[in-house]
C-alpha cells in the first residue's frame, strides 16, 4: 500500500525545482512512499501551519519553514523534537557539517532541536561587476565626483552609486529592493539598515525601541531611495524579493542588496541576462561610529510536524534531503546550501561565486529576536514600514506607532 508524506512549504521556483528532484530521489529509496508536495506564499505559510496550528492536525507530516516562525512554532508544540531520531541516525557528519550559525535558531531553551537548514540566507551587496570595471563608467565617475567607482563601503557611498547608474531613459536603474508589505524583505531591509549603524530592535528590558533615532534615521535613509531620490524602479515598491532578484538578473539594476540565493540565480543561465557578470561583497556599513558591516541570519528548515502519524518516515526524508549529495542539488536548483562540504565545493565554487563570501558574511551577522511574539510583531512592522514607504505616516510616526502596538503585543505575551 502507498503510504503519502504531505508536505508543505513556500512557492519559490528555487524550492519547487530542488525538492521534486529530493523527493524523487527519496522516493527511489523508498518505493512505497509518495512526497505530496504543496507551496504557499510565505504569509498564507506561516497563516496555515503555524497561525492555524495545521502543524499539529495531522493533515502534514513535513514543513519547510522560516527561523523566525520557530520560536511560536516551539512554544505552542506544534515540531516534534528531533533529538532521538539525531542520537539513533544523524545526516552524515552532524552536527560538525555545518556552521554554527545554521544551528541554533531551531533550538529551544532547553537545547532540543526541532529542524535541520535547508536553504540559507544571507543578505548580501550584489552588483553589476561588468558596469564598476567599465573604463568609461570608471571615468566618467570620477570627473562627476572626484572618486574611483568601486563597491561601496557605506551607506552614502552606495546612495551615490545609485544615482550615478540611475538613467531611466536606458532602462537601468541603480538599485533595485523589494518594496511589498509582504511582512518579508520590507522589515529586514529596516532591520539590516539599523542594525548596520548600531541600531538595536530592543532594549536592556527586551521591549520594542524602533523609534529610537538610529531606527528613524534608518527607516528615513531607505525611505528615500525611493521617494526622494528615485534610484528603485518605478514598480518596485510592488515587488517582492523575487521579483526584484529577478529584475536585478533582468540587467535593469546596478546593485542590491537581497539574500544571496538570488545571487546565484544572477548566474543561472535561464534565468539571467547578467551570467558572469556579478560581483558580491558585504552589506554596506552606517557612516557614524557605530556603523559596522552585519548581515541578516533567518533561514529556512525542514521540520517534522508534531501531528504527523509518521514521523519516523518524515524524518528519513530530513535526513535524506540533508545529505551532501541532495545539499549539492539544492544549490545547483538556485537556492542556499548549507552545509560546509557545498559551500566548499570547486564546481559549485566555479559555477556559483556567492559561497566564496557566503562564510565572511557568517562571522558578521545578527537574528531577529528569537521570541514568539515576533512574527505578531513582524506584522505590526510590516504596516509601519509600508505607511512609510507610501508617505501616509512620516517615519518618525510610523516607528512611534510600531513600538507602541508591539509593546502591547509584549504586555500580552
Amino acid at each position: 500500500m502507498m503510504s503519502r508524506l504531505r508536505f508543505v512549504g513556500r512557492a519559490f521556483v528555487g524550492f519547487e525545482q530542488a525538492l521534486a528532484e529530493q523527493a524523487r530521489a527519496f522516493e527511489q529509496s523508498y518505493p512505497d512512499v509518495e512526497v505530496v508536495r504543496e507551496f504557499l506564499e510565505p504569509q498564507a505559510l506561516y497563516e496555515s501551519t503555524i497561525a492555524r496550528s495545521e502543524l499539529g492536525s495531522g493533515a502534514i507530516d513535513i514543513t519547510l519553514t522560516l527561523t523566525d516562525w520557530l520560536p511560536e512554532a516551539m512554544q505552542h508544540g506544534l515540531l516534534a523534537p528531533l533529538d532521538p531520531f539525531l542520537q539513533n541516525d544523524p545526516p552524515a557528519n552532524w552536527p560538525e557539517g555545518w556552521p554554527p550559525s545554521l544551528l541554533g535558531l531551531q533550538r529551544d531553551a532547553a537545547g532540543h532541536v526541532y529542524a535541520l537548514p535547508y536553504h540559507d540566507g544571507p543578505m548580501m551587496f550584489v552588483y553589476r561587476r561588468d558596469l564598476f570595471d567599465d573604463p568609461r563608467e570608471q571615468a566618467a565617475f570620477q570627473e562627476r565626483y572626484g572618486l574611483p567607482l568601486c563597491p561601496p563601503e557605506t551607506w552614502s557611498e552606495y546612495l551615490r552609486i545609485a544615482q550615478f547608474f540611475t538613467r531611466p531613459e536606458q532602462d537601468l536603474y541603480g538599485a533595485v529592493a523589494a518594496g511589498l508589505n509582504d511582512a518579508h524583505n520590507n522589515v529586514y531591509d529596516f532591520m539590516i539598515q539599523t542594525w548596520s549603524r548600531g541600531g538595536r530592535l530592543l532594549d536592556d528590558a527586551g521591549q520594542p525601541i524602533f523609534d529610537e533615532p538610529i531606527a528613524i534615521e534608518a527607516l528615513q535613509y531607505h525611505v528615500d531611495l525611493f521617494n526622494r531620490y528615485n534610484v528603485m524602479p518605478p514598480d518596485a515598491k510592488t515587488f517582492d524579493s523575487v521579483v526584484s532578484g529577478a529584475y536585478y538578473a533582468s540587467g535593469r539594476a546596478a546593485m542590491m542588496v537581497n539574500w544571496c540565493g538570488f545571487a546565484t540565480m544572477a548566474e543561472v543561465p535561464e534565468q539571467s541576462s547578467v551570467v558572469g557578470k556579478n560581483g558580491l561583497g558585504l552589506v554596506p556599513r552606517g557612516d557614524g561610529e557605530g556603523g559596522r558591516h552585519t548581515s541578516i541570519n533567518v533561514y529556512w528548515v525542514l521540520a517534522v510536524a508534531a501531528g504527523s502519524r509518521q514521523k519516523e518516515l518524515a524524518y528519513a526524508f530530513l535526513r535524506s534531503t540533508a545529505s551532501e549529495e541532495m545539499d549539492r542539488v539544492t544549490a545547483l536548483n538556485g537556492c542556499i546550501a548549507t552545509r560546509y562540504s557545498t559551500w566548499r565545493d570547486p564546481d559549485i565554487l566555479r559555477q556559483f561565486p556567492v559561497y566564496a563570501t557566503i562564510e565572511a558574511v557568517h562571522n558578521n551577522i545578527d537574528s531577529p529576536p528569537p521570541i514568539p511574539e515576533w512574527p505578531a510583531i513582524t506584522e505590526i512592522l510590516n504596516v509601519a514600514v509600508d505607511d512609510a514607504l507610501h508617505e501616509r505616516k512620516s517615519v518618525a510616526e510610523a516607528l512611534k506607532w510600531a513600538t507602541s502596538e508591539s509593546r502591547k503585543i509584549m504586555r500580552k505575551g
